[in-house]
């Protein structure tokens, strides 16, 4: 099978292209930017675009199937020249329902969380050897790409997106899954740049919970209340099976779950985790694997990448990098930092780099989710916001928008620089919290000049 992608460089359309390409398919690409770890990957497997930019030369008739990336723009040329051959185009979210179609599907949704949860899935599953298929969001240890699909699995772990598709596709992603078990974790507000009201954003996912197959299965975080509702007003007839939190203790940073296999050990800490481990534990019990062998597991569970994070750092300190962006994100793993290390100082610095957190009008759901922290500062780059095209922000905006009078605001990286090296002590705990990079801020090298 030949197939060539629009937007090759996406987190999960590399993945896939790699997958497709070990599976024997004839894989081809373009993009007009691919930045790492995709432009390495593609690179070391010869899927690189031998040039950037958009070439309708590439869309020729014997391909047979185009999948388009949510990057590329509805006038992409390639596009216009694949609709005027007549090639099928597809999301990768179609493409994956396409291949995946006499599989159990087992999807993983949720405003937060699912990624960590589907990496603790596929973690324990691997432990023991149980093969499955699967795509997830971010990179795992032990796995050279995110995207599995073979001929010979029954089971295949989706990570269940709710933005949309594709340019030309504007359901969310989770939609095209029609999973036979799904997990919900939760639901807050985002994307505002898509779902412009709350009951907008909601409602996408009533219909997930209406898609679920016929006999399916709904595990759903009942110390949710959004999720609650969703559940309770859904005439879908599916099994549901709620969960919360585990039993667990924390002593500095580690955690211990108190279970009835007695006291299990973790590599992880924070609420947010615990919860996540518990909707992963009644996944896997769907998946064949027993509360023993689940415990056995995860022990060795460290994070997906950049989900708490260790930082190396000297000194004393501790440093932790997070892909926390979202106001539910922020405020879960400021509290879980906290929680974890109760008698050291917290210093938490967020990016605001995502139209939704640039936004003034959204910025309000941010109220009081870094107050954890002992020392808050959030950085936005004013090039970024007009990129976005968004109205100007200044700094008194967004502090009475977090609602927090100690909490300082930068709008220039050096200065935030500065600040850091100068406040950070010895065995102080640093939180790093971004989709961004911080305009190319180099932690390490900060934590090592600071003035200690």
């Amino acid at each position: 099978m030949k197939v060539h992608f629009i937007a090759i460089g996406g987190s999960a359309m590399h993945n896939l292209a790699i997958a497709l390409h070990q599976k024997g398919y004839e894989v081809s690409g373009s993009d007009d930017e691919v930045f790492e770890p995709s432009r390495s990957r593609l690179d070391s497997r010869g899927l690189l675009p031998k040039s950037m930019g958009w070439y309708p030369e590439n869309i020729t008739t014997d391909l047979d199937y185009i999948i388009l990336g949510m990057h590329a723009r509805k006038d992409n040329p390639e596009l216009a020249k694949a609709n005027e051959l007549g090639i099928k185009v597809l999301s990768y979210p179609e493409f994956i329902f396409e291949q995946s179609k006499d599989k159990t599907r087992v999807v993983i949704a949720g405003s937060h969380g699912k990624t960590t949860i589907s990496a603790m899935i596929l973690h324990v599953l691997h432990y023991h050897n149980h093969q499955c298929d699967f795509m997830i969001g971010a990179q795992l240890e032990g796995f050279d790409a995110m995207v599995r699909l073979t001929n010979d699995s029954d089971f295949i772990l989706l990570e269940g997106d709710e933005y949309l598709s594709s340019p030309i596709d504007l359901r969310p992603k989770f939609l095209h899954y029609k999973p036979n078990i799904t997990l919900i974790s939760g639901i807050a507000w985002d994307h505002v740049n898509v779902f412009t009201t709350y009951d907008d954003y909601v409602k996408q996912f009533d219909l997930l919970l209406e898609s679920i197959e016929p006999g399916g299965v709904v595990i759903y975080n009942q110390t949710d209340t959004e999720v609650d509702n969703v559940i309770e007003r859904t005439k879908n007839e599916v099994k549901k099976f709620a969960y919360g939190l585990p039993d667990y203790e924390v002593n500095d940073g580690h955690a211990v779950l108190n279970t009835e296999e007695g006291p299990v050990p973790l590599s992880i800490f924070g609420k947010h985790n615990m919860n996540n481990l518990e909707g992963a534990r009644w996944i896997c019990n769907q998946m064949g694997i027993n509360d023993e062998q689940f415990y056995e597991a995860i022990t060795s569970f460290k994070g997906a990448a950049r989900r708490l994070e260790t930082i190396d750092a000297s000194e004393g300190i501790k440093a932790f990098r997070d892909f926390a962006h979202a106001p539910s994100k922020v405020n879960a793993t400021v509290n879980a930092v906290k929680e974890s290390f109760p008698n050291r100082r917290v210093i938490a610095c967020l990016e605001l780099h995502t139209f939704s957190s640039l936004n003034i009008e959204f910025m309000d759901q941010y109220a009081e989710s870094m107050d954890a922290a002992d020392v808050k500062y959030v950085y936005f780059n004013p090039e970024v916001v007009a990129h976005k095209r968004l109205p100007e922000l200044n700094t008194q905006a967004i502090q009475d928008k977090f609602g927090n009078s100690q909490l300082e605001v930068f709008d220039d990286n050096t200065n935030l620089i500065s600040k850091i090296k100068t406040e950070l002590k010895k065995d102080d705990v640093l939180l790093i919290m971004s989709s961004g990079s911080f305009d190319g801020i180099d932690w390490k090298k900060v934590i090592e000049e600071a003035d200690i």
